[in-house]
């Protein structure tokens, strides 16, 4: 009978077979996109919690501590799905991301006034923004931050989570402090404006591309913080560009002049609210007032 010996040479083959399975494993292994929409709108506090002990076991997310019925909002484009049978996690969302990453959110809301009165129950309109199985774009509200679940009586928070190709969960904070915040939160059509802090990085006659470290948004007044945030902003005709001077002088100047790592504040236009302006998509903000130094 032939015996079979394993050569140096199968090895090598083997070897190599291994890797280009290997390799081409990783390459197809959904990743968590670089910047996600962070989950929540509004003020909101949290650390990396992640690991940290709870009960038996430990801590699965990041808890995103935020006022009762805060929006929160997808991180990525996706497909929404309820969970409301868990005793422990109250009313709950699934969100399958576009990457492969799904997100759990956790804790919603389940109380119809501003007290801890638990009368609500895990529908739309309460705990949901969105109906169970549709389909969202990144930021798009899907859900009310609350207490539900274990968390009942506490600080209303988020339990946010990420898990990479639906596996285990990873830390959610590394990606939560790269994440782009939405700058407000409107209905769809009411007016908004917008007043942008940051420094110059590109600028033209008709653009100016600012990274954005503060924003504070009217009339809702909510001022976000170390945003670090590139935006691009149109610059129409109609625009105020002033140049600040010495004691705070003003004069009209150009907009092409403005160097790099100038300062600079943005005033939009007042504008209808949509989902673009919110997360600022490129070009979708329009300049009122710019004033540079």
């Amino acid at each position: 009978m032939r015996r079979h010996r394993t050569t140096a040479r199968g090895v090598l083959f083997l070897a190599a077979i291994l890797g280009i399975v290997a390799g081409t494993a990783a390459a197809a292994a959904p990743n968590v996109p670089e910047h996600i929409i962070f989950p929540v709108v509004g003020r909101v506090q949290y650390i990396d919690d992640f690991g940290a002990p709870r009960g038996n076991g430990r801590h699965q997310g990041n808890d995103l501590m935020a006022a009762k019925k805060s929006p929160a909002v997808a991180a990525e484009s996706g497909r929404v799905k309820y969970w409301t049978t868990s005793g422990a996690a109250g009313c709950m969302l699934y969100l399958y991301g576009e990457s492969g990453t799904m997100y759990y959110y956790i804790h919603l809301n389940n109380d119809l006034t501003t007290r801890n009165d638990n009368r609500g129950k895990c529908v739309r309109g309460v705990a949901y923004a969105v109906s169970n199985g549709a389909r969202v774009a990144a930021g798009q509200q899907v859900a009310y931050v609350g207490d539900s679940g274990d968390a009942n009586g506490g600080s209303p928070h988020l339990h946010f989570e990420v898990h990479p190709g639906g596996g285990r969960a990873i830390s959610p904070y590394p990606y939560l402090q790269k994440a782009y915040k939405l700058l407000f939160t409107g209905k769809a059509g009411t007016p908004f404006a917008l007043t942008l802090t940051g420094t110059v990085i590109s600028a033209s006659l008709n653009r100016l591309v600012v990274n954005v470290a503060t924003s504070q948004a009217w009339p809702s007044n909510l001022v976000l913080t170390k945003l670090n945030r590139t935006i691009a902003v149109a610059v129409p005709e109609s625009a105020i560009v002033q140049s600040v001077g010495p004691a705070g002088t003003l004069r009209v100047t150009n907009l092409a002049l403005a160097e790099k790592g100038d300062k600079v504040v943005v005033w939009t236009q007042p504008a209808p609210a949509s989902l673009k302006a919110q997360r600022a998509d490129d070009g979708v903000l329009a300049a009122a007032l710019v004033q540079i130094g």
